[in-house]
């Protein structure tokens, strides 16, 4: 038996040498270098030069155009058509601005009738009256559901009147005597063709009111005419009179209304409304 002792050490060199540890786990061991990631590269920079690029040449872009428009001759509008044969300029105004121009406009643009301030059209009220503001009319003005009062359904008037486009109702009051009233109304509807005034002109001439008790034309209008009612008699109050003036022309309607506790004359009635049709 060979006694000769060996190195302890010696024998351990060529695990030392070779780089490995025998307690090591062997997957572990084999696996191959995994080299260092790269650095991830910035990419803000490049991206926000890009963006400033195109928002620039959006903005060169416009302001080029807004210059070569600013260069052109302006492009004139074409001639409005509206029903009813409404004159309009046939070629564009002049760009003086002159108060000449601004008067030629006016009158070349304003179709033919048309009233800017209805109240100028409302006669006045007569030497020796008083003059009388009731609540219903507002410096001039009277709204659509206190000239329905006027009527014997004032609902069913009010409905008529919204439906058929009254655009402005003025009106003005005044006291003669002892007891009359004297209420003048223009009422204004839609312009054209198809104005309901005149329809409502000659519905007013064929009613047949049960408490009439004469009626006639007036001059200055193939379809307007006056009425004049039986009395309202109450007792403990002083009969009321009452008669109605009415008229078309245009897109205005003419109602004359004279209240009294007196009998008024048929000529009463029929001139105011006559002077009143004039005005228009």
């Amino acid at each position: 038996m060979d006694t000769t002792e060996t190195d302890p050490v010696a024998e351990r060199e060529p695990e030392a040498e070779s780089g490995k540890d025998p307690e090591a786990d062997p997957a572990v061991e084999h696996q191959p270098a995994v080299p260092p990631a790269p650095r991830a590269r910035r990419r803000g920079r490049t991206a926000l030069i890009v963006a400033t690029a195109a928002v620039l040449g959006i903005v060169a872009g416009t302001a080029t155009g807004y210059a070569i428009q600013a260069d052109r001759e302006p492009t004139p509008l074409p001639v409005l058509a509206q029903p009813g044969g409404v004159p309009y300029p046939a070629k564009p105004l002049a760009a003086s601005g002159g108060a000449g121009d601004a008067a030629g406009a006016k009158a070349a643009v304003e179709p033919p009738g048309v009233v800017r301030d209805l109240r100028k059209r409302l006669i006045g009220r007569p030497a020796g009256s008083r003059d009388h503001s009731p609540e219903v009319i507002s410096d001039g003005w009277m709204s659509v559901a206190s000239y329905a009062q006027y009527f014997s359904s004032p609902d069913h008037a009010f409905g008529w009147l919204i439906a058929n486009d009254v655009r402005r109702i003025a009106a003005t009051s005044w006291l003669e005597g002892e007891n009359r009233q004297v209420d003048v109304v223009l009422a204004q509807f839609r312009p054209g063709e198809s104005t309901p005034v005149l329809d409502d002109v000659d519905a007013e001439t064929s009613r047949d009111y049960t408490d009439e008790m004469s009626s006639g034309p007036v001059s200055g209008s193939v379809r307007g005419g006056y009425y004049l009612f039986e009395p309202v008699q109450k007792p403990g109050f002083l009969p009321g009179y009452h008669a109605l003036g009415y008229a078309g022309r245009g897109d205005v309607k003419v109602q004359v209304y004279i209240f009294d506790t007196r009998p008024i004359a048929e000529r009463d009635i029929r001139k105011l409304t006559e002077r009143q049709l004039e005005r228009l």
